[in-house]
């Protein structure tokens, strides 16, 4: 038997067609998250950005610093039950939230979205997202690609991959380094599971509670851009860590310099009930839980115990919810409990 050979690209399963259409609809959404520094407009080979346009607060010894990250098996929930607004977010906020870690102001971001057809409906879905994200970060979206390829995902599949480049001067840069004992551990409060675990989350619920559940289960990450850069410019801020995979443990044991331990107290903060509701359905012990998703708490910040109350004071003041969480102490970078 003759196998048919398509006579177009478009009968090989990629259509120039679509993937204008999808472009042409995104474009006026594009347009709402310009700011100083941008040049040119989406579809062009490159996204142009100003430094001097940007305006930063100085110019001497300023580092670029950059992020890569996706949205994880959250997608497959999204898929399952037909929602998308949200991931948008979720891939700005896994970027932009990783930037700021280091005291740096995102400044422009790009997007990847690999399909195995171009639906335009579902993301233009996504896309309303990423512009949503990108305006509550003031960071614009100066590029991106759509790569339609029905020979590695399946029609109704896609993948996203963001990423973020933000500054900031080299004498303001955060890295933990001056962390030491004594000092005081907030936590910020999350939005719910934000971007991380879902592949555990889906496996201990039901279809049916996923689908119960979805508005929590999808709520978008939260974006601490604003508050993070705001604290910044009123209190003395040592060690800040987004939590994500690898929760407390990773994330925070990531900033800790030699010699130093965080002591967290888990009855400090009230956790999240879809993240009890979750633990309850699949039997999981507490030190897992606390091991795999954020439990509630989506960024740390360490400061000095003199600053901790204004601290507090500050992201209240952001309508950012955020409690004193433990404290560090002499140890072996690791993260313990009480």
């Amino acid at each position: 038997m003759t196998r048919k050979r398509p006579a177009s690209y478009a009968q090989a399963g990629v259509s120039l067609a679509r993937a204008d259409h999808f472009l042409k609809a995104i474009k006026p959404l594009v347009r709402l998250t310009r700011r100083p520094g941008q040049l040119g407009t989406i579809g062009g080979f490159g996204g142009i950005f100003d430094l001097r346009g940007a305006k930063p607060t100085s110019s001497e010894g300023l580092l670029l610093v950059s992020s890569t990250d996706g949205v994880g098996t959250k997608l497959a929930l999204a898929r399952r039950v037909g929602r998308y607004d949200g991931l948008g977010v979720d891939l700005v906020a896994m970027n932009v939230n990783d930037v700021v870690c280091t005291g740096a102001e995102p400044w422009f971001f790009l997007d990847y979205i690999a399909t195995g057809r171009i639906e335009p409906e579902v993301l233009v879905a996504v896309m309303r997202g990423v512009v949503r994200g990108c305006c509550e970060a003031r960071c614009a979206l100066v590029g991106g690609e759509t790569a339609e390829m029905p020979l590695v995902y399946r029609r109704g599949e896609f993948d996203l991959a963001g990423f973020c480049v933000g500054a900031v001067p080299k004498r303001r840069l955060i890295t933990g380094a001056a962390i030491r004992p004594g000092d005081t551990v907030i936590g910020l409060a999350s939005s719910g599971f934000h971007a991380n675990g879902y592949a555990l989350v889906q496996r201990v619920l039901s279809p049916a509670q996923q689908r119960r559940w979805a508005d929590e289960l999808l709520t978008p990450t939260r974006i601490y851009v604003a508050p993070i850069l705001s604290l910044l410019k009123q209190a003395p801020v040592r060690g800040i860590a987004h939590i994500t995979g690898g929760a407390f443990q990773e994330k925070l044991g990531r900033i800790l310099p030699a010699g130093t331990a965080a002591r967290l107290t888990r009855a400090s903060w009230p956790v999240p009930a879809i993240i009890r509701r979750v633990q309850e359905a699949g039997g999981l012990r507490d030190d897992e839980m606390f091991r795999t998703f954020n439990m509630g708490i989506g960024m740390i910040v360490v400061v000095p115990p003199s600053s901790a109350a204004k601290t507090l004071q500050i992201l209240r003041r952001q309508r950012v919810a955020a409690w004193r969480i433990g404290a560090i102490e002499r140890g072996h970078r690791e993260v313990l409990w009480d």
